[in-house]
């Protein structure tokens, strides 16, 4: 009886996660898979927050929930990917997950990345690593907001520069009238 309870309880939360990973396989910008055999708990932590802090999450799950989740989403064509101990990163921003998970793999051998997905595209290692080469959302927008407020600023400049320099005649005038 306690068996059955436990397995029903067990399926539930399967279902759960399976519901949970297909979400956030279907809101997601980029996913990262990697091999994370031999990592402690402490470096896994340490890559949690790491993810966390770039606006990126992590999921640790069974290879086959996973496929399961992948299924009906964009990037079902990398469930092949899922073997071994696996690890998932993954974030709105297209470029968040994969740099963190390239920074992490430099500093740590036993975090191996797979590969990934970017929409319906499939990324192999070396997708990962030129996508997380390139500048993040924020780093983009703060260099849109700098090429934007440029120009004004020297609009600004310029039409306040005669009037600046009329200013300094009147002063070299005024002083002049007074020595």
């Amino acid at each position: 009886m306690v068996a059955k309870w436990r397995e029903s309880v067990d399926r539930a939360e399967k279902s759960q996660l399976v519901e949970t990973l297909s979400s956030v396989f279907s809101d997601t910008g980029v996913i990262v898979v990697a091999h994370y055999s031999g990592l402690t708990v402490a470096q896994m932590t340490a890559l949690r927050g790491k993810m966390r802090d770039a606006g990126a999450g992590v999921k640790v799950a069974k290879n086959r929930l996973v496929k399961l989740a992948l299924k009906g989403t964009d990037a079902e064509p990398i469930s092949d990917l899922f073997e071994g101990p696996t690890v998932v990163a993954y974030s709105k921003d297209p470029v968040a997950a994969a740099k963190v998970a390239i920074e992490f793999a430099k500093a740590n051998d036993k975090l191996v990345i797979r590969g990934g997905a970017m929409g319906k595209t499939a990324l192999d290692p070396d997708g990962v690593q030129a996508l997380a080469a390139l500048p993040s959302l924020d780093e983009l927008r703060g260099k849109l907001v700098g090429l934007i407020a440029s120009p004004a600023t020297r609009v600004a400049q310029v039409l306040n520069a005669p009037a600046s320099q009329l200013a300094r005649v009147f002063t070299a005038y005024a002083d002049k009238s007074a020595a």
